[in-house]
């Protein structure tokens, strides 16, 4: 009897669950329906929101590409303007010599017109002497009280006959120098006296110079070979080498200075400013 019991307990207890069941399905249904239905709601927003995010890397793509082709645009650019540069640097490197000569005769010609224009002047500044004398203006010579005027008038006239005469001279001889100097650069070379190299190996602390400090702020080394014509402030007198020989170098000639240039010292006519010879890595 007993385990018949606890047989028809367990059967029951079994029963029960599979029996309600079907009443809890249906007592769901509607709470799904209620849940879906804003999971659909919800749904909605994020695919908006997914093409919003979707267009807006388009739109930053296409950025990024207008971007990529202004660089590469900017880059054409730049490269056409360095062509044009390099156009221009050859042209002037074919007539550069020609260039120079038509600035020296330039200045020529500037100075024939100078000379012109002075001789003007002293003649018209004689005619008004001449008018001050008395020959059209009433001017009396031997009025006693005209004659202090008259000696300083002379007094200027001759001061001034001497100056052109003083420039005149040294022009002259500006000229007569440039001809008669001229710069062997294998002559002074081949003599022992001027044995620069082996010097330098015996006696290393004279070409251990400062720091080479350019007159100008952004200016780079660049190597200046002879013929090249440098600006006054490359051969100012704080570069020159008041001592040539200290280094075993000649003596220069007339108007010309040995100057440093970084490590390089440079022979430089002072009057054009062409550098004359040239010695590079001179100074450690």
């Amino acid at each position: 009897m007993r385990k018949a019991l606890m047989i028809l307990l367990l059967a029951a207890t079994a029963a029960t669950p599979a029996a309600a069941r079907p009443n809890n399905d249906n007592n769901d249904r509607p709470a799904r329906a209620e849940r879906s239905q804003p999971r659909a709601e919800r749904s909605q927003p994020r695919a908006e929101r997914s093409q919003a995010v979707r267009q807006q890397r388009q739109e930053v793509r296409q950025q990024r590409q207008d971007v990529r082709q202004q660089r590469q645009d900017v880059r054409r650019e730049r490269g056409d303007v360095r062509q044009e540069r390099r156009d221009v640097r050859q042209v002037l490197r074919q007539g550069g010599g020609n260039l120079r000569q038509e600035r020296r005769d330039v200045r020529v010609e500037r100075r024939d017109v100078r000379d012109e224009q002075r001789d003007v002047r002293r003649e018209q500044r004689d005619v008004r002497v001449v008018r001050r004398d008395g020959q059209n203006d009433g001017w009396n010579r031997n009025d006693p009280r005209n004659e202090r005027h008259r000696q300083r008038y002379e007094r200027l006239e001759d001061r001034n006959r001497e100056r052109y005469e003083r420039r005149v001279d040294r022009r002259e001889d500006r000229r007569e120098s440039r001809q008669e100097r001229r710069w062997d650069r294998n002559q002074w070379r081949n003599d022992r006296r001027y044995d620069w190299a082996h010097w330098r190996q015996s006696n290393r602390h004279l070409y251990r110079m400062p720091t080479y400090y350019s007159p100008y702020r952004n200016h780079r080394y660049s190597r200046f070979s002879i013929g090249f014509h440098l600006d006054s402030l490359f051969y100012d007198q704080r570069y020159w080498l008041s001592d040539p020989w200290q280094y075993r170098l000649p003596h220069p000639g007339p108007g010309m200075e040995w100057v440093r240039y970084y490590d390089d010292v440079l022979l430089v006519d002072t009057y054009t400013g062409e550098v004359v010879d040239v010695i590079y890595d001179f100074f450690w």
